[in-house]
C-alpha cells in the first residue's frame, strides 16, 4: 500500500512552529521531512504538494514539487530552496509568489488550519511545467498521469 510519512510531526498531529513562516512566534521556515513507501511498480515518477484547504486559506499552496525520480522515497527535513533536493526534482511557485516551501502563516483567530501533504506516483518522468504555475495548473498538469496518491494532514493555529 502506497503510503507517505512526516518525519517532521505526526498525522492530524499539530505543526511545530518552527515548520511556520517567519512572522509567527517561533516561526523559522523549515520545510517538513517526508517519506513514502511501496509505490505501484509502474511509477516513473512523483509530484508533491502541501495544500491549506481551510475556508479562509482556499487551497493555499505551501508547497508543489515535479519530476522527483522514481527512485526517491524522502524529501528531508530543511530540503527546500535547493538545498539537496533529489536530482532532478524542481520547485514550483507556492501561493506566496515565491519558489519552494512557505510554512504555515494562517489568520489569527481563524481557528485550525490543515495541511494536507500529498505524494502522486505518476506514470511519465516528467512534467511540462512552468515554475509560476497555480495549483489548477498543477492539478491539470498531472491529470490522468496519476496512478497513485498518498496523503498525510497535519494542523496549524495561530492564537490570539
Amino acid at each position: 500500500m502506497f503510503t507517505l510519512q512526516c518525519t517532521s510531526y505526526q498525522e492530524r498531529g499539530e505543526i511545530p512552529a518552527a515548520y511556520a513562516e517567519k512572522g509567527v512566534k517561533g516561526g523559522k521556515n523549515v520545510s517538513p521531512g517526508f517519506t513514502w513507501n511501496d509505490p505501484p511498480i509502474t511509477t516513473r515518477s512523483f509530484a508533491f504538494s502541501i495544500v491549506d484547504p481551510h475556508p479562509v486559506a482556499r487551497n493555499w499552496v505551501h508547497w508543489l514539487l515535479i519530476d522527483i525520480p522514481f527512485r526517491e522515497r524522502a524529501l528531508v527535513e530543511g530540503v527546500s530552496r535547493g538545498h539537496s533536493l533529489p536530482p532532478g526534482t524542481r520547485e514550483l511557485c507556492n501561493s506566496s509568489n515565491q519558489i519552494g516551501y512557505s510554512g504555515p502563516y494562517p489568520p489569527k483567530g481563524s481557528g485550525v488550519h490543515p495541511y494536507v501533504a500529498t505524494i502522486y506516483a505518476l506514470n511519465t518522468a516528467a512534467i511540462a511545467l512552468a515554475k509560476e504555475c497555480t495549483l489548477s495548473q498543477f492539478l491539470r498538469a498531472i491529470e490522468g498521469k496519476v496512478i497513485a496518491e498518498a496523503t498525510m494532514t497535519g494542523h496549524f493555529e495561530q492564537k490570539g
